[in-house]
């Protein structure tokens, strides 16, 4: 079925191939990802894009001597099964398999990690430059989205490569699409450049042009250059690239590989930056991926048929959104901003029903934090919205925006603690230790999806200054239900006891309840805190808890280092109690599934009630 696929094991023997077996060994590619991530779950329409980009450049480059860094990298599958790591795609994303990421530790041929936006520019100039200065002729390109070019990084690295006078090229991948649709200036550009008729048709007089000329050295390039460049100013104008110091080429089909590589070829003897602007169709060769991007951008397993997933459950993040959406009916000062995630986040519903109260700012995060406070200066009432690993691009925002100035803000923390296949990349473990030291800044952490709702409205209707409410992905909640309203810096007792006591953060209130239950059947009588304000803390029912316990037990799904137990710890130091804190303790979690990677960060319940029992030297009593 893969019979050419079948015999790639390294770039080398992609070198090898002619026309005729790329383009067949395209196809193959992609019913081969269509049948893999339908099982294992991944990305999906993002891999099917870049097919022909991949082969292409595997063609055209050096490997290993050259490289190519991967911006966010979800789009790497196509180079991963080109490196000799075919047979691990059963095990993509799983604990102990194979990353959807770049890894550096997995194979020579990922030069650079990534897992976040318009990074790969950078990265990619330092390893240029560092080979020059090397004495060496190795290549690293960057291949970028449109969405991630939106990024301010992305804008700094092309204007500090754009005065370079060697050869350093840069891939624009333009599917018009991020996650979700693109939005903002850069995008309107983008659209503008690749829709003139006119330059069409001129573009594709020039192709032809291209295949004709063989790469014979500089002088025919310089003299293509200069007659495309004519053409171009004549019709179009100068591009922004061109004006940062890049040679623009492009747009060009992204699907069309003979020409692809062609356009490689030539690029790669012009002795100055080059910016190659491909357009490609995310979800290419998959007719459910192709009408829907979006939902098949990250998807858990699949019927190849239909295009069917696993039915969803409501979530957190659906909750949030149902919430907020009752909360701006009664209040119009209420605005929704998020970071290129609007479904993501649940704020679909706001923005269909509050066009002019909903700000989509593209892949800014930085951006969207500062703008959200210019709005806040101006009266209104913002809530961002945005995923724990991308909140930590706008540390800064926050703290010099925000905190130091007491803005009234509200973030709203999504996929919160351990997110899952993405890996380290992603996980949100970090949010509860540096928001928790910020000036001004509260934390909240609900333990369901009920607290979520009620949180939200102390937020907007009595809270002053920033607030941060943090929750995990999908549908992780106690099965316990709320028994007191909830109020600002006030923890709950759920259940009271003598020897133990275990403050639970948000959803590990339900591994509290489960180790309560297995210190129970064990002989030790225990209490249950629901500490739901993270800060400032309730730190009355702190001392209260250390002085009528043997024994506290923190639980949180964050770092340990400045994290809640060791908040906590501070707060009590006067007492004789023990403290045991239970948190991720490096603070580099890998990808798998969730219930697995908490067993292996000792978060488990089986876990937790082992080590209470061994801190206090207790035989168990349970037959």
């Amino acid at each position: 079925m893969y019979r050419i696929l079948e015999s790639i094991n390294e770039p080398a023997d992609v070198k090898q191939l002619n026309m005729e077996e790329l383009n067949a060994l395209a196809g193959e590619i992609r019913s081969f990802l269509i049948e893999t991530v339908s099982r294992t779950g991944g990305h999906l329409a993002s891999n099917l894009g870049v097919v022909e980009l991949t082969l292409a450049l595997f063609k055209c480059l050096d490997m290993p001597r050259d490289g190519i860094v991967w911006d966010v990298g979800h789009q790497t599958y196509v180079h991963k099964l080109l490196t000799g790591r075919r047979e691990q795609f059963a095990t993509l994303r799983q604990l102990g398999g194979m990353s959807g990421f770049p890894k550096s530790s997995e194979s020579v041929f990922d030069v650079f990690n990534t897992g976040h936006s318009s990074t790969s520019i950078s990265a990619a100039f330092g390893m240029t430059r560092a080979s020059e200065l090397a004495g060496e002729n190795a290549r690293t390109v960057a291949v970028i989205g449109d969405g991630a070019l939106g990024g301010g990084m992305a804008f700094e690295a092309l204007n500090a490569a754009g005065t370079y006078q060697k050869n350093f090229i840069v891939i624009l991948n333009d599917n018009e699409m991020s996650i979700a649709k693109n939005v903002g200036g850069m995008s309107r550009y983008l659209t503008r450049i690749r829709t003139r008729p006119l330059y069409f048709r001129m573009k594709s007089r020039l192709e032809r042009g291209f295949r004709r000329i063989p790469v014979v050295g500089e002088p025919v390039v310089l003299a293509l250059k200069k007659i495309k460049d004519a053409f171009r100013y004549l019709i179009t104008s100068s591009t922004v690239f061109e004006d940062l110091g890049f040679t623009y080429l492009g747009p060009i089909d992204g699907h069309d590989l003979p020409f692809l590589c062609d356009v490689l070829e030539q690029a790669m003897q012009i002795q100055a930056p080059v910016l190659i602007h491909i357009k490609t169709k995310k979800g290419k060769g998959y007719k459910f991926a192709e009408e829907a991007p979006t939902a098949f951008h990250g998807i858990g397993a699949f019927q190849v048929e239909t295009g069917e997933a696993d039915a969803g459950c409501e979530s957190y993040s659906s909750v949030f959104g149902h919430t907020l959406f009752s909360l701006a009916c009664a209040n119009e000062k209420i605005c929704a901003v998020t970071a290129a995630m609007p479904d993501g986040t649940g704020l679909k519903a706001f923005a269909e029903h509050f066009p002019k109260r909903f700000f989509d700012v593209g892949i800014a995060e930085q951006h969207a934090i500062t703008f959200a406070a210019g709005l806040s200066k101006s009266g209104l009432k913002p809530v961002v919205a945005i995923y724990s690993s991308f909140l930590q691009r706008a540390y800064d925002q926050i703290l010099h925006d925000v905190c130091l100035q007491n803005i009234d803000l509200l973030l709203c923390v999504d996929r919160s603690g351990i997110v899952g296949e993405d890996g380290e990349t992603h996980q949100g473990i970090y949010d509860l230790a540096y928001l928790s030291q910020m000036p001004h800044m509260a934390v909240l952490a609900p333990a369901h999806f009920a607290e979520l709702s009620d949180m939200l409205r102390y937020a907007l209707t009595e809270h002053t200054g920033p607030i941060a409410i943090r929750y995990p992905r999908g549908s992780m909640q106690a099965t316990y239900r709320t028994k007191t309203t909830f109020s600002f810096q006030k923890a709950e007792w759920v259940h009271r006891g003598e020897m133990v006591c275990l403050i639970a953060a948000g959803h590990m209130l339900s591994t509290a309840l489960e180790v309560y239950e297995l210190l129970q059947s064990r002989g030790l009588s225990a209490s249950v805190i629901n500490l739901r304000t993270i800060r400032p803390l309730d730190e009355a029912a702190m001392l209260e808890a250390a002085q009528s316990h043997r024994l506290l037990v923190t639980l949180e799904d964050g770092i340990r280092r400045g994290g809640v137990g060791e908040q906590i710890l501070a707060a009590v130091k006067d007492c004789q109690t023990q403290v045991l804190i239970k948190a991720h303790e490096n603070g580099i979690v890998p990808h798998g599934r969730r219930e697995l990677l908490y067993a292996a960060c000792g978060l488990d319940a089986k876990t937790i009630t082992q080590d209470i029992t061994d801190q206090l030297h207790w035989e168990k009593k349970d037959e």
